[in-house]
């Protein structure tokens, strides 16, 4: 009788873990490998689920895939391995054991690790080597993603159409999937891919697993699955541990019962006795047919006020200027507030500050945003960085910045920390730029990254960077693309030099349907130049400019002037083209960026341009 004839009429109980048995027995390396090297440890495994009572029991594959082979040097292996492996649990198999081939997910929460290319080639791979063997099933694991969990299932069922599909998800928060995915939603999805059995495995234990589930309809024509943790984990000596508990797991059979589960197993954590405890739950219990669905109780976001026009809608009106003042490196503030009061008095339309730029720390740019905003009146606009703060820091950074009426962001990557004088600090990235334009994106829709109602939307304008300063700048643009695609309002540039490349630049974008901010940075001597040129990533001056400079000599008052010149005259052109001047003040030397911005705002009185979107 198949798997799924079975699931017609009975429950049936999955194995739990092998990574923690083997983790136990002090192995801290490729478990699949071990299909090659250590038989016996896998057979072992196996056998001892089956005898607790599983009669389901998966490959030991769940990660031998070509990208995740490759980092112990084994992605040559992909085929031996996965074979093997079938091998072995079908020799621990009892005549009413059923065999399912486990592919495990690639995509975790960190996006862009992987090549988009190289993720359905590792699925294929591994597919290949596991459908030539005999297998009762595949069992898909702990996909976050469901675009990616929906492709590799339509990629089975084109290799093996008759072959049972186990689908399983795992979430984000109880009840809730990546951006929010409604459960009820995702497994329909999964059923028109082709998914026969639908479920939940990892990150919680019974109670957050079940209380998911409550949520979730009967589906028709598919059967429930789900794989708990455990526990939720602890980290004991550098380790993650999880509470021993399988009496737990009796009562907690029960209740996945009462959700209608036909397959339960356990994930991490989990042991032979975990899965006899699961059977001793199951003991003399029929599945269930029809429950009562418990409705989520939904918060609609609130609409905070707008008190004033974004940056991206005022740029694309009329000619805006917003110069940056880097926060100071030192606890002595008034220079900062001085320069920062007389930009807002010549009428800037934000006052922007970078986020440790160079990875030099400085006082924090929130904290400076929130001073000139309630001394001075002048709008931050904060720069965020990927650098500094893990997923759960960048989270709480911007729901901050909200409750701090801070709306205006500009999202980086961030210099890498080795740029800085603390070359033994590590760069975090949990995070693209890509992700946290998404991320920003999402909570203003009132969704946090893991999918929960914020209670309200965020109002964030999101600007994102743009260099220019490269060879061959369709690449640039295309990453502009992307950044739009993910919700980038606006885009500012890194300072340009030359009036051709502002032209450059007109020429390169005039097609996207976005304000682009032009970076304008004076100079402050000939020295100031070379360094910028030859030591500062991301920017390129004109040989012009730096002639200019050159001919200055020690001259402050002549490079001054030379300096505010080169700088008009890049504005003039800049204006013939965009609305939007991002001035970058070096060296907190304000009077410099107060005089061009009187200048830019005397041309835009003199020329009245037409506004680029009506």
């Amino acid at each position: 009788m198949s798997l799924l004839k079975h699931l017609e009429t009975k429950i049936l109980i999955g194995d739990g873990a092998m990574g923690t048995l083997l983790y136990s027995y002090g192995v801290d390396h490729c478990f699949e490998h071990l299909n090659i090297t250590n038989e016996q440890d896998i057979y072992n495994i196996h056998k001892a689920y089956v005898n607790a009572g599983a009669n389901v029991i998966q490959t030991n594959t769940y990660a031998a895939n070509r990208i995740k082979l490759s980092r112990y040097g084994y992605e040559n292996l992909v085929k031996e391995i996965n074979e093997k492996a079938v091998h072995i649990a079908r020799k621990a198999a009892n005549e009413d054991t059923f065999i399912v081939g486990t592919v495990g997910g690639i995509t975790g929460i960190k996006k862009d690790v992987f090549s988009s290319e190289d993720i359905p080639f590792a699925f294929e791979e591994q597919l290949n080597a596991l459908l030539t063997q005999n297998l009762d099933g595949i069992l898909f694991e702990t996909f976050y993603d469901l675009d990616e969990l929906i492709f590799v299932i339509k990629l089975a069922k084109e290799k093996a159409p008759n072959l049972p599909i186990i689908a399983q998800l795992t979430l984000q928060d109880v009840g809730i999937l990546q951006y929010g995915t409604d459960l009820n939603q995702a497994f329909k999805k999964l059923g028109e891919a082709g998914a026969n059995v639908v479920g939940l495995n990892c990150r919680f234990g019974p109670h957050h697993i079940t209380k998911s589930l409550e949520l979730v309809e009967l589906p028709e024509h598919m059967y429930l699955s789900a794989y708990p943790n455990a526990s939720l984990p602890d980290l004991v000596d550098e380790r993650f541990v999880y509470k021993s508990n399988p009496s737990y797991f009796e009562e907690a059979a029960r209740q996945l019962r009462n959700q209608g589960v036909r397959l339960i197993g356990g994930c991490c954590g989990t042991t032979p006795e975990h899965i006899g405890a699961i059977k001793n739950g199951l003991s003399g219990l029929q599945p269930v047919n029809e429950k009562k669905v418990k409705q989520m109780i939904e918060v609609i976001p609130n609409e905070k006020e707008i008190l004033e026009p974004t940056l991206h809608e005022i740029v694309r009106k009329r000619s805006s200027v917003i110069v940056e003042l880097d926060p100071p490196r030192q606890l002595t503030t008034d220079k900062f507030m001085a320069g920062a009061q007389q930009l807002h008095h010549e009428g800037v339309d934000a006052i922007t500050m970078a986020d440790n730029s160079l990875a030099q720390p400085r006082i924090s740019n929130v904290a400076m945003g929130v001073k000139i905003k309630q001394e001075i009146g002048a709008r931050p606009l904060v720069h965020i960085t990927c650098r500094d703060r893990n997923l759960i820091g960048l989270q709480s950074h911007l729901l901050g910045l909200s409750t701090l009426g801070i709306d205006q962001l500009l999202a980086v990557t961030g210099d890498p920390t080795k740029l800085g004088g603390f070359p033994g600090a590590t760069s975090v990235y949990d995070l693209s730029s890509y992700n946290l334009i998404e991320l920003i994106n999402q909570m203003n829709e009132g969704i946090s990254f893991s999918g929960q109602s914020l209670g309200q939307k965020t109002n964030f304008s999101i600007a994102a960077a743009f260099n220019p300063n490269v060879r061959h700048v369709d690449k640039s643009v295309k990453r502009m693309e992307k950044k739009i695609a993910c919700g980038a309002d606006y885009f500012m540039t890194q300072p340009l030099f030359s009036e051709e490349k502002v032209v450059e630049v007109y020429e390169a974008t005039k097609h996207l349907d976005v304000p682009i901010y032009i970076g304008i940075m004076p100079l402050t001597s000939s020295k100031n130049a070379e360094f910028l040129h030859h030591e500062v990533p991301g920017i390129q001056l004109s040989d012009y400019a730096r002639t200019v400079m050159s001919r200055c000599g020690e001259d402050k008052q002549k490079a001054t002037q030379a300096s505010l010149d080169l700088s008009k005259s890049l504005i003039d052109t800049a204006l013939e083209y965009f609305n939007g001047i991002y001035l970058i003040t070096p060296f907190l030397r304000y009077d410099l960026t107060v005089t061009l911005t009187k200048y830019i705002n005397k041309k835009s009185k003199n020329k009245q341009r037409q506004p680029i979107v009506d």
